[in-house]
């Protein structure tokens, strides 16, 4: 007599399996976005966190996913513009001093600007995974606002000009240009998806969160944010339509007129520091003398070596050699949970002028080469979908603002800090509407019209 089989519970139904499948590869890469909004530890140094180490496993599993696969995952096109940082940076490891330093900047910036773009180009799928990941910025936004204007309401923020109200979210004094970073990618991405023709309930929802984003990005106080945003709307703006750039701009106009000047919005700080914008070439502030000073200083680690630079990660080494008297010691921070420390300067805050002191030459048209080649292929794209009837053009306003406002901010910022990896998969969104993967097509080609006299195509 046959016995009867046991019914088990090891294997899981068919259908759980399916469903499992079915789940959007690029979820890892959105659960590095949501690890950016657990708090840093106060006090702590600006170095990697949890969504770094994340991101290590996402890559990791990337490369394990493609091997099983056996295909080629990338066009020839794509790869060879994914992996162009690569010959500036190796050089610029090898004769870095010290050596340790070397290896452990060159993780860093393949990090950045290789492996993890590069797996967000992999992992995405179609359009619905970009909008997906894109919310995922704008989420991260709106909780890092609301923790920076909760911080500045209740005083408890970083500290600025004698008093603890500088919005930092989560991140505390060790990045302050942390929330910054984060509340400017969703109010491009929220901008980017309300300006788009997809559904109106999510294009309202979209709109609705591009006008809560900018009173926690003019609390955090940051200079080179506000005007990286500024330029970054005005593109995509310009990108979507003239004329809904002009009757947008209008609207903002009118209501900035009635809040400032009816109103009476904006504290006084706030408009100091708006004001400080002109003065910094007449009269400038400690802080915009150091870094003048700094971008000095890698101007002529550049000039003596040209085309490899000084090393990864050697600029605070060289720095003092070439820096003028004017450059102070550090920069006070405090306040968000921290005590007073005097925060060392070791980088010029401004990227190009880092990657042309450590890398020279060859590291800085490797790497801004890159940029720029996605930049122009990301924009015809949009042209290619604009001319094809607009769709998919929320993901490509959205990849085309995400890298304007990162090349016009590393004209004042560079890497560092937790929110260094949502740069990284930044980079990766723009990169994949740029450049389409094997097997996937990219945008939509534009309908040639007919010419006269022949019969148009059914």
């Amino acid at each position: 007599m046959a016995l009867a089989p046991l019914p088990g519970r090891l294997a899981p139904p068919p259908g759980r399996l399916t469903r499992l499948r079915r789940l959007p590869p690029v979820l890892p890469v959105v659960a590095v976005v949501a690890l950016l909004a657990l708090p840093v530890a106060p006090g702590a140094d600006a170095g990697a966190g949890p969504a770094d180490a994340l991101s290590a496993l996402v890559v990791v599993a990337c490369v394990v996913r493609l091997l099983r696969a056996r295909r080629r995952p990338l066009t020839p096109a794509a790869a060879v513009i994914l992996g162009l940082p690569v010959l500036g940076l190796v050089p610029a490891a090898l004769h870095a001093v010290p050596a340790d330093a070397g290896i452990t900047g060159l993780g860093r910036y393949l990090q950045v600007f290789v492996l993890v773009p590069a797996a967000v180009v992999l992992l995405l799928r179609d359009r619905a995974d970009f909008r997906l990941l894109a919310w995922s910025f704008v989420g991260l936004a709106l909780w890092q606002g609301a923790v920076g204007t909760h911080q500045y309401v209740t005083r408890t923020g970083a500290s600025y000009q004698g008093r603890d109200v500088r919005a930092v979210g989560t991140f505390g004094v060790a990045d302050v240009m942390g929330m910054a970073t984060v509340v400017s990618f969703g109010l491009v991405c929220a901008v980017g998806l309300a300006l788009g023709r997809g559904r109106p309930r999510e294009r309202a929802v979209a709109l609705a969160c591009a006008l809560l984003l900018p009173v926690p990005l003019a609390l955090s106080f940051s200079r080179g944010a506000w005007i990286a945003t500024a330029v970054t709307l005005a593109v995509q703006l310009l990108l979507a339509g003239a004329r809904r750039a002009v009757r947008v701009a209008a609207a903002v106009l009118a209501a900035g007129v009635v809040l400032v000047g009816g109103l009476g919005v904006g504290t006084t700080m706030l408009r100091e520091r708006i004001d400080s914008i002109t003065r910094v070439a007449d009269a400038p502030d400690q802080s915009v003398t150091d870094r003048y000073a700094m971008w000095a200083a890698a101007l002529g680690m550049w000039r003596d070596r040209p085309l490899t630079g000084v090393g990864l990660k050697a600029f605070p080494e060289y720095r003092d050699a070439h820096a003028s008297l004017a450059l102070s010691s550090g920069s006070d921070t405090e306040g968000a949970g921290a005590a007073f420390r005097r925060q060392p300067l070791l980088s010029p805050h401004n990227m190009y002028l880092l990657v042309l002191g450590e890398q020279g030459l060859t590291g800085l048209l490797c790497l801004a080469g890159g940029w720029l080649a996605v930049l122009v292929c990301a924009l015809r794209g949009l042209y290619r979908c604009r001319a094809a009837g607009g769709r998919g053009l929320d993901c490509a306003l959205v990849a085309c603002g995400l890298l304007v406002w990162q090349l016009v901010d590393f004209a004042y910022a560079d890497i560092g800090g937790p929110s260094t990896v949502l740069t990284a998969v930044s980079l990766g969104l723009a990169a994949w509407w740029a450049l389409p993967a094997a097997g996937r097509p990219g945008p939509p080609a534009p309908a040639r019209r007919p010419v006269r006299g022949e019969a148009a195509p059914r």
